[in-house]
């Protein structure tokens, strides 16, 4: 863990020493390391019987522990977007609350290309191709490659960081809300799945719909089939919200879309926030999956690591 964690803030730091120099080309780079590790875990999940058999049931598990997490970060952006316009009993405006399939389709594209390597992997270990202990070899010195990656991609984008001086401070507390609720939501959903300690349920609601990288951390600590329940929960989550953002805008407030999001609200969900919430949430948009996203790394492995 510590390993990972070390490397990843290594990479903030020299993204940070290069801020003045452009390295565009770690965003071609992240997605192939990505694409790498959800295609070993597939190989992992289709090599072993056991994981196959109970597929079914992790889809179950996968499924409740989504609608927990959403549900919980949703009640705790609502509590806060009450407190901050003083319990005002308003109807909210939806912005273009018909969002076009067309939209959706675009925002799905990067999650079906993480699905489909999965589902080769899974192919590829079902078939006898590739053994699943072969990739176990590879994918703790590939996530420690992706995860330098992302460090410098994160520290070299100052743009972001210069945007968030325009954020409202009162809004600068729903990311920790979208945390709070999403592991209070998991908590109490992990009752009625006996047979998952709440470590592992708390660690796969700390994906908050970084499927790839919260996945991907859960299969190298705790295995391959939790591995398979957080990248299937995750998934849903942001379907979730690419599915009802309108719904959540008008039942619970206009930071409802955002939570819901998790650590996708700064690029595939922010579309539709935007068009459902309003032009004027883009900047809170953005600092929350910034927060959220930073948070991933550290809170899947704290909860796996006890």
């Amino acid at each position: 863990m510590f390993v990972v964690i070390g490397l990843m803030l290594t990479g903030v730091l020299i993204g940070w020493v290069t801020r003045k120099h452009c390295l565009k080309f770690l965003q071609q780079i992240i997605p192939v390391f990505i694409w790498l590790l959800l295609f070993l875990l597939g190989v992992e999940v289709g090599d072993n019987d056991a994981i196959l058999r109970g597929l079914h049931t992790i889809g179950i598990e996968a499924l409740v522990l989504t609608l927990g997490g959403t549900l919980g970060s949703v009640l705790a952006a609502s509590l806060l977007w009450n407190i901050l316009t003083g319990w005002k009993k308003t109807t909210e405006t939806v912005h273009e609350s018909s969002v076009a399939s067309g939209n959706i389709l675009h925002a799905l594209k990067g999650s079906l290309v993480i699905v489909a390597f999965f589902v080769i992997g899974v192919c590829c270990g079902l078939w006898g191709w590739l053994p699943g202990h072969w990739g176990s070899k590879i994918s703790f010195y590939a996530l420690c490659l992706l995860m330098f990656s992302v460090g410098i991609s994160v520290g070299n984008d100052s743009q972001t960081l210069k945007s968030f001086r325009s954020l409202n401070p009162r809004l600068m507390f729903l990311p920790l809300m979208t945390i709070l609720g999403t592991l209070a939501g998991t908590a109490v959903v992990s009752i009625f799945l006996s047979h998952r300690s709440l470590t592992d349920c708390l660690a796969v609601g700390s994906g908050f719909g970084y499927y790839s990288l919260s996945s991907i951390f859960i299969t190298e600590y705790r295995g391959g089939e939790l591995g398979t329940v957080a990248l299937l929960a995750n998934i849903s989550r942001e379907i979730l919200t690419l599915l009802a953002a309108p719904l959540l805008v008008r039942w619970f407030g206009r930071l409802a879309s955002i939570s819901a999001g998790g650590a996708t609200t700064m690029d595939t969900t922010l579309p539709v926030i935007l068009q459902t919430a309003g032009q004027e949430f883009v900047v809170v948009s953005i600092f929350h999956g910034f927060v959220v996203d930073f948070s991933v790394p550290f809170l899947v492995t704290f909860f796996c690591s006890i």
